[in-house]
């Protein structure tokens, strides 16, 4: 799933959970449960790849995806910290996954082999793009709601 949707889904737990611990790993473990829907994620093979040449696109992408969140909540929500925190906490998920893959290690590999093989399964089934991109956009459209409920 593109990051937009994970850290509006984090901000949004965030948003509604006051208490400030339970919304932190909702928002984390709330990652692992939108992953588990068929999505499409976007190329960053470059950077696991460190063909640092080649990266900007890969890092454009993901600056993009921060950053457009970033104002949706600043937009959307009552910019509490701790949504900011959770929207935060949402990307971990993933930065864990680039980071194995750039510094490979036991726990990082396992984390990676657990949400690349376990939890993303459905991205190894034959599923129609549209399918794929309209969970993001439900899961978009419903945080984004979510975060005006204040």
């Amino acid at each position: 799933m593109i990051l937009l949707a994970h850290m509006l889904f984090g901000a949004a737990t965030g948003s509604i959970i006051k208490n400030p611990i339970l919304a932190i790993i909702l928002a984390l473990f709330g990652h692992y449960f939108l992953d588990l829907f068929p999505h499409v994620d976007y190329s960053v093979d470059n950077l696991k790849n460190k063909d640092w040449k080649k990266s900007l696109p890969d890092i454009s992408k993901i600056s993009l995806d921060i950053f457009s969140a970033l104002l949706i909540i600043f937009l959307f929500s009552s910019n509490d910290l701790l949504v900011y925190i959770c929207a935060i906490v949402a990307l971990i998920p993933d930065s864990m996954t680039l980071i194995s893959k750039l510094f490979p290690n036991k726990l990082f590999s396992w984390h990676d082999y657990v949400h690349t093989q376990k939890i993303h399964f459905l991205k190894y089934k034959k599923i129609s793009n549209f399918w794929r991109v309209l969970t993001q956009l439900i899961a978009i459209s419903l945080s984004i709601l979510l975060l005006t409920l204040r």
